[in-house]
This record gives C-alpha cells, sequence and structure tokens, in this order.
C-alpha cells in the first residue's frame, strides 16, 4: 500500500516508492529502493523535500498514530481541486517592474489551426536552438550575454502562442537528452508567456516574462558538462554545483548589462520555494517576485516532462497531478491553478482511456472546457488491439465520450505517441 509521509517519520527499512518533488531537489537518480544506509536516510532529511511515497507492501509501515496519506485519498483531493478550476474567479495580480520599451508591435497574432502552428513551431524550435546553443557557447567562453538577439526570439515564441498555445508548448517538450539545456529555455519562454496571457499581465510584462524564461537557466553554462548530464547519483559537492546555477546566471547577466530587473530576479531565484525552504536566498511567500513565481512552476513542469540523461520525462497529466501534490509551500497556489488552466487538465500528448474503453492521445485543448479536450484514439482495452486512429472531440453537444482515466505510457510504450499527436515521426527541428 502507498502511503505519502511527512520526511521527519521515514526511517530505515520502509520502502522508498518516490519523492515528493523534482528531482531538481534531491541528488537522487532513483526512487524505489529500501532505505538500508543512514547516510542515504541522513542526505534525504537534509534536502528541502518534505515529504515521501512509502509502499508498506516492500518495506516497514510507519508507526501506529502517525498521520499518513493514501494513494486514494490524495486522488480524490487532486480531482476536487482540478474540478473546481473552472469556476474560480480571474487571478488578479500586482504586475512586475515594467520592462525595456518594447522593439516592435507583436505580429502574426491570428488564430491557426494546431497542425498548422505545429508546422510553424517547428521552425521556430530549430531556430531557437541554434540561438541558445550559441548563447551558452558565449557563456562558458566568459563572454557577456547579447540579449537583443533573444529579444526577436520572445516575439516570435509569443507570437505563435497567441496563434495556437498548445503547438509550441508541446512540440518543445519533445526536446531529446542531449537537447535538453537549450530547448528546456525556449519551452519555459512558451509556458511563460501562456501564463502570463493567463493571468491577464500587458503585452510589456508578457515580454517579460517570456524574456525570464529564456534567459533562466543561463547559469548551467558555468555547470561542467560532466556534472550536468551525469547519468548516475550526484555526490554532495556536485549536487552543490548544481545549486549554484541561479547565482551564476545572474552574475552572468547582470554583469552583461541590458537586462531588466525583473529577469535578473528570475533568474536568481526560480527555485526559491514559498515555505523558504528554496535557494539560493530561502526567500519566502510574498518574497518571491511574481515573476519568479511563475517561472519556478514553469521551469519544473518542463523539466519532469522531459527526458534526461538519466530519467525519462512523465506523462503531462500525470506530472500536473504531482505538481498538485506539491503546491503546499513549493509553488504560489493560485499561480498553479492558472498554469494549469493555461495548459489544461490534461495537456497535448497526455495519453487517457475513454469510457468506451479506448486508449487515446489528447492533441488539442477544447475551448470552453478542460475536461474536454480533442483525442485520437488508437487503441481498444477490449480487444486489445491497434484500431485506426479516429479524433474525437469530447466538446461537440451529444458526445457520450468523456476521459475516465490516465494512462501511464511506461504501461503501454506505444512507440508512435508522440507521432500521433504532433504528425512527426522524428525529431521536429
Amino acid at each position: 500500500m502507498l502511503k505519502r509521509i511527512s520526511i521527519q517519520h521515514l526511517t530505515l527499512g520502509m520502502y522508498l516508492h518516490d519523492f515528493c518533488g523534482s528531482w531538481m531537489d534531491h541528488p537522487f537518480w532513483r526512487a524505489k529502493f529500501v532505505l538500508k544506509e543512514p547516510k542515504d536516510l541522513a542526505r534525504i532529511k537534509s534536502t528541502s523535500i518534505e515529504e515521501v511515497w512509502i509502499d508498506t507492501s516492500k518495506g516497514l509501515d510507519v508507526a501506529a498514530g502517525v498521520r499518513s496519506v493514501s494513494r486514494e485519498e490524495a486522488d480524490i483531493q487532486v480531482e476536487t481541486d482540478f474540478s473546481l478550476l473552472e469556476n474560480l474567479p480571474p487571478l488578479v495580480v500586482d504586475p512586475p517592474p515594467p520592462p525595456a520599451p518594447a522593439r516592435r508591435q507583436s505580429r502574426g497574432k491570428a488564430p491557426a489551426s494546431m497542425h498548422n502552428e505545429l508546422l510553424a513551431a517547428a521552425t521556430i524550435c530549430g531556430e531557437a536552438k541554434q540561438a541558445m546553443v550559441s548563447m551558452f557557447r558565449e557563456a562558458r567562453m566568459g563572454k557577456a550575454v547579447n540579449p537583443e538577439n533573444a529579444r526577436g526570439l520572445v516575439e516570435e515564441i509569443s507570437d505563435s502562442v497567441t496563434r495556437n498555445p498548445g503547438a509550441l508548448i508541446s512540440l518543445a517538450r519533445l526536446k531529446t537528452a542531449d537537447d535538453y539545456t537549450y530547448m528546456h529555455s525556449v519551452a519555459v519562454c512558451a509556458l511563460m508567456v501562456a501564463l502570463a496571457k493567463q493571468i491577464n499581465l500587458n503585452e510589456e510584462h508578457t515580454r517579460s516574462a517570456g524574456m525570464a524564461g529564456l534567459l533562466h537557466d543561463l547559469g548551467k553554462a558555468a555547470i561542467p558538462l560532466a556534472v550536468l548530464n551525469k547519468p548516475g547519483k550526484l555526490t554532495d559537492a556536485e549536487f552543490a554545483v548544481v545549486q549554484s546555477h541561479p547565482a551564476q546566471g545572474y552574475d552572468m547577466l547582470k554583469e552583461g548589462g541590458a537586462v531588466e530587473d525583473a529577469v535578473l530576479d528570475a533568474c536568481r531565484h526560480h527555485h526559491e520555494k514559498m515555505d523558504g525552504s528554496g535557494y539560493p536566498d530561502k526567500l519566502k511567500g510574498d518574497q518571491i517576485s511574481l515573476i519568479a513565481r511563475m517561472t519556478a512552476i514553469c521551469d519544473v513542469y518542463d523539466a519532469i516532462t522531459s527526458d534526461r540523461p538519466y530519467k525519462s520525462g512523465w506523462d503531462p497529466a500525470e506530472s500536473l497531478r504531482r505538481m498538485a501534490e506539491w503546491t503546499k509551500g513549493h509553488f504560489d497556489p493560485r499561480l498553479f491553478q492558472a498554469f494549469v488552466k493555461s495548459i489544461g487538465i490534461y495537456p497535448v500528448g497526455s495519453l487517457v482511456r475513454l469510457t468506451s474503453g479506448r486508449i487515446g492521445v489528447v492533441t488539442e485543448q477544447g475551448a470552453q472546457s478542460l475536461t474536454s479536450p480533442k483525442v485520437k484514439v488508437f487503441f481498444s482495452t477490449k480487444s486489445g488491439m491497434r484500431i485506426p486512429p479516429d479524433m474525437v472531440d469530447l466538446a461537440v453537444p451529444g458526445t457520450t465520450e468523456k476521459i475516465v482515466a490516465r494512462e501511464d505510457p511506461e504501461k503501454w510504450k506505444f512507440p508512435d505517441l508522440n507521432e500521433l499527436w504532433s504528425g512527426f515521426s522524428g525529431q521536429a527541428w
């Protein structure tokens, strides 16, 4: 039986099933093991992780009277929280400080179909990857970062998100492990723009948010690649080096000049947490700027849905559910709610099962409802066989189908899952 417990009740002999937090918050490259070593227990308790999942069928249980949460109770709570999203009033926020004057008026804003925007997004991703490779290379060589090129890139990404929010956000998630460092910045930029639009920031502040997303991880250029891409467990010293990247990036951008204060702040503080357990400055609550709180959410979402050298990405819908369990003390809860609304409860690429027993992949969000996206069904659980792909729009009046469950891609291992929703058989850029 799975139980979620406080880290203070974790003891030797328990089977650690999962951490309640991103793998960026701890030095362990895997979960799912019996805690046998006192040093491992001490390392876990020294991280910012506050809760873990244990499996009592494979290890010790908590002592009688110790509070725990079952998997079923946790799922019910998340379902309840998500069911309320559509009825929440708009989030009212104080905008970040105004950025530098806009360089040009945004263009290309006419709505686009998912198919057409995926094609355009593939081109943007290709250009963006090369731009980020160049920017990181210059930073590694100690050259000052010139944000001028980045501004045009933010405009292109913002225009794409305006035309069709799901296309570039979803496509950028398909990065390879080798591309991660560069394309992660592109994906976070797109997510930041979508979130900024969701909370009704004006156009200048939206561009500022996009710039923060694009530059937030520049400090990783100062991290040795052998550490950054290490496939195994990090040592304490290596983990400390990785955790230095927000401060390193802040210093790089500060030295180069021409980067607005809001972006500098997001770069330094995107790993801070609402309860003060983040880094590097252990800011708490409203001490963390709006733009840094936004970046924290977008950064984690893309990180946990992307393949890394040491870990496969999680399904988009599953990632949101896990993040919902971490909101206590981790993310700004209202901003996280707005984030979920911006990409959907079942983001593009999520594997789901419908009432009929057919399995499909979400291809596009519904216009009116967070629970009624477009789904391309391609497998029947009743026959256990593939079926001809069929697009089902769950928002069409009279549709009897609805999503009844998320499915784990690792269980099914459909080799063409990404191709089914994106239309690309290989790397899109």
